[in-house]
């Protein structure tokens, strides 16, 4: 799977694109929200130098109903409210994702997390060169399953070691007492355990494994 962090211009004409340029400084974070028929209900903080006026500016948007204050001080504002702009939904069902929250907002453009996978993380590309909108990609990471990672000598290696408490401090297993009960010869469980642990290491921090030992 592949963790990946877009950022996207939103369209002109809905509220978080007028509110957010209007207070260029005030991050609006989209902390949960569904779509129900022709509108959505969302549950909305802000971080803002000035919460009087965001919520005001809020709640006199034609595209917002019913907001409620939930919380207020100095610095943020959560609210919960219903709107009728409900394009960053109909945007990931076109590319057959699910939305990941919180979504950030700043001065028009958005950031959002997903988990896909490649043919889905291409798909959701198509979706938006299509769209006509500017998007940046500002992170991607593959990640790797430990299950796929080891060798079933390695696993199984290891596993032993594990049980034995040879990774316990101060340590319960010798690497002579391993290899006896692994029945194999003390290099070898060495030259096991040194591999195994080298593709643990690669698939949490990064790089090439090998799958040979």
């Amino acid at each position: 799977m592949i963790s990946a962090r877009f950022r996207i211009r939103l369209p002109d004409g809905i509220w978080v694109t007028d509110v957010s340029t209007a207070f260029p400084r005030a991050t609006f974070r989209l902390l949960s929200g569904y779509k129900t028929g022709d509108s959505a209900l969302e549950l909305g903080e802000t971080i803002t130098d000035t919460p009087d006026d965001v919520v005001d500016s809020m709640r006199s948007h034609s595209s917002i109903h019913d907001y409620e204050l939930l919380e207020s001080d100095e610095r943020r504002v959560l609210g919960r409210y219903e709107t009728t702009d409900t394009n960053l939904y109909e945007f990931v069902e076109s590319a057959s994702l699910t939305i990941e929250f919180p979504v950030d907002v700043q001065n028009g453009f958005y950031e959002f997390d997903l988990t896909a996978t490649r043919e889905e993380l291409e798909g959701l590309r198509a979706t938006l060169d299509a769209s006509g909108l500017s998007y940046e990609l500002l992170s991607l990471t593959e990640s790797t399953d430990p299950e796929n990672t080891l060798t079933d000598r390695q696993r199984e290696v290891l596993e032993t070691a594990v049980r034995e408490g040879y990774f316990e401090v101060p340590r319960e297993c010798t690497l002579a007492e391993l290899a006896e009960t692994l029945d194999i010869d003390k290099s070898t469980a060495s030259t096991i355990l040194r591999r195994g642990e080298a593709e643990l290491l690669k698939s949490v921090l990064g790089g090439p494994t090998d799958r040979t030992g």
